[in-house]
């Protein structure tokens, strides 16, 4: 095990509720849904994405080509940012239940770790170097975050108490993943048109074919145990069952063929779904199967990961337009 630590000031003058399947927040029923829709413009727009929930409900995102981690308040609008070392390119990021922020190092092929508290920063190098780590997610009882390789065609485990990382070969450029119920990880390989299905108590890797030209990207876990999928290559979404292995069902999505992506769920069980060519976000009610189009202030957004707060609120960041938004 190879770590790095360093101390990491804020960049920014202080600016500081909820979350998404397996990010370590359980997210919320909204009381009412109106739509409504608030952007703010993030401090530094460098293809900041993926943003995450903190216990305190605010909202931190990556700024990926920028090397900096920034923390929204929902209560002032206000942000504060902290600078990453050079090269580390965080991609995915979460929060857990004691506030640290975890990121995936894009750049640099490691795992990172931020005390918001104190600005102390470490870095757990992967045993292969590089690869590219993508997404990730944590465990329930907080002990394992689970991440995408995507460059190095790897699924990784990293042990929050020591920082040892373990990794499991795959193909298809490992994307989006989520746990299921039972504990079992489940990746897109979105190259393969396949998921792929980890169970980490055996080491054992299996699969389901999500047909030709799916391109499954994004993977969230709902309420009820059911996986849903953003199938980026022909306009759908799809409906996973984890126990039996199996697509039970797909829906086509208003866009046509306009690139789904980021997909959540809020605690209701309605799944949320955006298509990266359009400007808007797709809310599904699984029971009555009625789709509901929720058009947003900024022209092409570019949105490439959201997640529902404890209040059931959407949040999106476009990776484009550089503004954090949330839909109500």
């Amino acid at each position: 095990m190879i770590f790095r630590t360093l101390l990491i000031l804020a960049a920014l003058p202080l600016a500081a509720h909820a979350g998404g399947s397996n990010y370590g927040i359980t997210p919320g029923a909204p009381a009412k849904f109106s739509g409504s829709v608030s952007e703010w413009p993030v401090p530094t727009p460098r293809f900041a994405r993926d943003p995450a929930i903190a216990p305190d409900g605010s909202v931190y995102i990556s700024v990926m080509t920028g090397d900096r981690i920034a923390r929204f308040d929902p209560q002032t609008k206000t942000f504060r940012e902290w600078n990453l070392p050079s090269g580390h390119h965080p991609h995915g990021l979460l929060v857990d239940k004691n506030g640290m922020v975890w990121t995936t190092g894009n750049g640099n092929g490691t795992i990172g770790k931020l005390d918001p508290a104190t600005g102390k920063f470490v870095e757990y190098e992967t045993p292969s170097g590089r690869g590219g780590p993508h997404t990730l997610v944590i465990s329930d009882d907080q002990g394992t975050i689970w991440f995408t390789m995507q460059s190095g065609n790897k699924v990784a485990s990293l042990d929050t108490k020591s920082g040892k990382i373990t990794e499991y070969p795959t193909s298809g450029g490992p994307y989006g993943l989520a746990l299921d119920q039972a504990g079992n990880v489940w990746f897109c390989r979105m190259g393969d048109n396949k998921m792929g299905r980890l169970d980490p108590r055996t080491g054992k890797m299996t699969e389901v074919d999500t047909g030709r030209g799916s391109a499954p990207r994004r993977v969230a876990t709902g309420p009820d145990g059911m996986l849903w999928i953003a199938y980026y290559g022909n306009g759908k979404l799809a409906k996973l069952d984890p126990v039996a292995a199996r697509v039970v069902k797909t829906y086509q999505l208003p866009g046509g063929d306009a690139g789904p992506y980021a997909v959540t769920l809020d605690g209701a069980g309605m799944v949320w779904v955006n298509e990266i060519n359009t400007d808007t976000v797709v809310r599904l009610d699984p029971k009555t199967e009625k789709m509901q189009v929720v058009k947003l202030p900024s022209s092409n957004p570019g949105i490439r990961k959201m997640v529902t707060d404890a209040s059931g609120r959407l949040w999106y960041m476009g990776s484009h337009s550089g503004r954090l938004g949330v839909v109500e």
